[in-house]
């Protein structure tokens, strides 16, 4: 049964949203990003979430003390690398804290090399932006993985997340402009693709 993923968190009022919800997981977007938060705000806005909702960091190339920071003052449960971090990195941020990792790669027209150190992989459309785009990629490239869990991103949203269950069966889907009108969170949005996921599995 796949899980759901509302990303790019960023007030008061995209709590509100997830909390009527409550999908699987939130994101707070530490990186570069029209979505970036600081973590004094990401702190603030996980104190009001929901506690059945997982909050996730989503990082690029970031110190591993201040993402075990994070971690250790629980503003994150989970850490979600968008850089250049090595198993060497997710081993080491491990080791420091106990977080869990989702390690993101970029899918153009074949599989990219696989980590063997994170908890979760996160496949996103192949960018010089590392995700956040928009656009889906071609998933059949996918339909040969065996591995670790997954989650789905690039280009989600009502219109086609059916079939991306259908088709790859992820651990997880995870939406953000797919939720959105006009560069908003949209509550009504979130509200729809939460129950459509769920529904798809009884």
């Amino acid at each position: 049964m796949s899980k759901v993923k509302i990303c790019g968190l960023s007030c008061e009022e995209d709590i509100a949203a997830v909390n009527r919800v409550l999908p699987d997981f939130a994101g707070f977007v530490f990186a570069p990003s029209r979505r970036r938060v600081d973590p004094e705000t990401a702190a603030r806005l996980k104190a009001r979430l929901d506690p059945q909702i997982r909050a996730v960091g989503v990082f690029v190339n970031e110190d591993l003390e201040i993402v075990a920071q994070m971690y250790g003052k629980g503003i994150i449960e989970l850490a979600q690398l968008h850089g250049d971090e090595d198993d060497g990195y997710t081993r080491r941020l491990k080791e420091n804290c106990g977080c869990q990792v989702i390690k993101a790669l970029g899918v153009g027209d074949k599989l990219p090399p696989r980590p063997v150190e994170p908890d979760y992989l996160l496949f996103d459309t192949l960018s010089e932006q590392r995700g956040g785009l928009g656009r889906t990629f071609d998933w059949t490239v996918l339909k040969q993985y065996r591995g670790i869990p997954f989650f789905l991103s690039g280009g989600l949203g009502l219109e086609n997340v059916s079939s991306a269950i259908q088709t790859l069966a992820p651990f997880c889907v995870d939406v953000s402009s797919g939720v959105e009108t006009d560069g908003t969170k949209d509550a009504d949005k979130i509200e729809k693709f939460v129950a459509l996921v769920r529904a798809l599995q009884g």
